[in-house]
């Protein structure tokens, strides 16, 4: 069951999207991304990468964001987004778009937006296939004092090449990572003395 946490839309019930590939981030992780990130969250502009349920950027209009843009690729899932969306009455602070990410990255560069936070939440391969975080970097979406916040398994490592690594969260077999939108000048070795990896 998935459910919102806190905020105007606490206790709203969200479908699920029935495809294997969708994952949705388990209440514990969501509850304790939030809590790190909740200074950040009233008035931010918020993409929701890779968006599957669209639970992350409900959450987060929950919580005071300004407007949220689903980006996801598998059109059943935006249906989904959509109906969740108007389940909290909350269709007017979203932008649904059906599309591959780095594509429609490109597209949002070309209207001049940039996002406050950018929540990333991929099936694993495609940030080996695709390195969405070059992409985003390239295109300048992120503001420079926004963060970008990227799901991964801890088997794999984004690059450090595009933005500062902040901070680290270990959920076991799950990561999260959260990125500054300052692009990094400093040497990959000097990278370490900057990362605070806490268990939960």
């Amino acid at each position: 069951m998935l459910r919102i946490i806190a905020g105007r839309y606490k206790g709203r019930r969200l479908k699920m999207v029935p495809d294997s590939r969708v994952r949705p981030l388990p209440a514990k992780l969501r509850e304790s991304l939030f809590n790190i990130l909740q200074s950040r969250i009233r008035e931010a502009l918020v993409l929701d990468g890779f968006a599957g349920t669209g639970s992350i950027g409900i959450e987060a209009l929950s919580r005071g964001a300004s407007r949220a843009v689903f980006v996801e690729e598998l059109t059943q899932a935006t249906k989904i987004i959509q109906a969740n969306l108007n389940k909290c009455e909350a269709e007017e602070y979203g932008l649904i778009i059906n599309r591959e990410f780095n594509r429609a990255v490109i597209d949002l560069s070309k209207k001049g937006l940039k996002f406050d936070l950018i929540f990333l939440d991929p099936p694993y391969r495609l940030l080996a296939e695709r390195n969405p975080l070059k992409v985003i970097r390239k295109r300048g979406i992120l503001k420079p004092e926004g963060l970008l916040i990227i799901r991964h398994h801890r088997r794999y490592s984004p690059s450090r090449e595009d933005f500062k690594l902040w901070r680290q969260v270990d959920f076991g077999d799950d990561i999260i990572s959260i990125y500054t939108g300052e692009v990094i000048a400093t040497p990959k070795k000097d990278l370490k003395n900057q990362i605070q990896l806490e268990k939960y």
